[in-house]
């Protein structure tokens, strides 16, 4: 009888000691990261890998995050999505389903997160993107958010942009058809370019699919349009070839460019040709004061290079999530209900002081925020031009 009391007592010990529960409040605090380590832009999701990394160093020197006076230690689930948008959504699904992720960062490009930002709601999984711009990544998502402004805020900014500074009336568009973002942004330019001009001043509204390099067809109609200005909302592979093309071919305007430019990579590649051209940007490294030249030198000191505006969206969007972890005021070990209560902090940030900019989410997941227009200067850096808010 001793002995089956004991036994008894052992069991319903063990049942305590191991149920989801109390089991999941000493569980390590699981982020994801889906990003493009490979595939058409690496240095992408290399930034983002990067800005993660310092992110967990902070954590891991301040003991963890703390959520009602208790200090959780985190792991980074860090995940290559390949630029691929079936990739990025096995990802999600895998962080969801088998490493019990609380919320997930990224993926950062339009094609990966529309896509993977479906899963991630369905399940019911919060989940901030630092870098999609285009709408369809959270509409109608009440789970999925963001850290950067949207196209049809973008898209007026540039078109604006271009018609104060050079008084332009005839525009061409160069864009990536078959690609979620530069599609859209061109779109949103053009109908934004059309409203400010009258219908018909885009003269040149060509296109081409992902993965070509040869642009001289199009831009030999664009140059015969009689356009002033190209705007080409492409990644930081294909504008080093569409400018120094178009170029070669005689164009002689300005090349407008949007944040998929950000990247370090572009002038890089580009070289002279894209000297004094002009894109619009979620930060401009140079001159930067303040938390977002600490970031800034920190980064360049630790890695090498100047980070781009997704290494500083991802370090924004990672201290958005801890902030909405933080206040939670606690963790009960049951992944739907901290995820639940993790979503719904992330909706009431208000005013967060990120190093891209303040912002304060909309109903949709959408932050308010500025713009920046960035100058490339004559030495290759991103120099601030102007600001451009709400």
């Amino acid at each position: 009888m001793r002995n089956s009391l004991i036994l008894i007592i052992c069991v319903l010990m063990a049942g305590l000691v191991f149920s989801p529960c109390a089991w999941g409040r000493d569980k390590p605090i699981k982020i994801g990261i889906n990003a493009p380590m490979t595939g058409d832009i690496p240095k992408v999701g290399e930034g983002s890998k990067f800005a993660g990394q310092m992110w967990l160093e902070d954590i891991k020197a301040a003991g963890g995050i703390e959520v009602g006076g208790k200090k959780y230690p985190v792991e980074l689930v860090i995940e290559d999505n390949e630029s691929k948008a079936e990739s990025a959504v096995k990802i999600n699904t895998k962080m969801i389903t088998e490493d019990e992720v609380l919320a997930i960062v990224g993926p950062q490009s339009s094609k990966q997160a529309v896509p993977a930002g479906e899963v991630a709601n369905n399940w019911k999984t919060p989940v901030v993107s630092p870098w999609s711009t285009n709408p369809d990544t959270t509409k109608d998502r009440p789970y999925v958010f963001r850290a950067c402004f949207l196209d049809p805020f973008q898209g007026p900014v540039l078109a604006n942009f271009i018609k104060e500074e050079f008084g332009f009336k005839k525009a061409a568009v160069l864009y990536d058809v078959a690609s979620d973002y530069p599609k859209g942004m061109a779109e949103f330019f053009k109908q934004a370019w059309e409203k400010v001009n009258g219908e018909g001043s885009v003269v040149a509204f060509e296109s081409f699919t992902t993965r070509d390099v040869d642009f001289s067809s199009q831009l030999t109609k664009i140059i015969k349009s009689g356009a002033e200005v190209l705007f080409t909302p492409q990644y930081y592979n294909e504008v080093a070839l569409i400018v120094q093309q178009a170029k070669e071919l005689g164009w002689k305007g300005p090349i407008v460019g949007s944040d998929s430019w950000g990247s370090v990579e572009t002038v890089k590649l580009c070289g002279e040709a894209c000297y004094g051209l002009f894109f619009s940007s979620h930060y401009a490294a140079a001159g930067a004061k303040g938390a977002t030249r600490e970031f800034i030198d920190r980064y360049k000191k630790k890695y090498g290079y100047v980070p781009d505006d997704v290494g500083a969206l991802t370090w924004d969007a990672l201290r958005i999530v801890q902030k909405a972890i933080e206040s939670c005021g606690q963790l009960t070990g049951k992944i739907e209900k901290d995820r639940q209560c993790v979503r719904d902090a992330l909706a009431k940030i208000k005013g967060f002081d990120g190093i891209t900019g303040k912002m304060t989410f909309t109903e949709e997941g959408d932050p308010i925020k500025c713009a920046v227009i960035v100058k490339i200067s004559d030495k290759g850096k991103y120099e601030f031009y102007k600001s451009v808010c709400p």
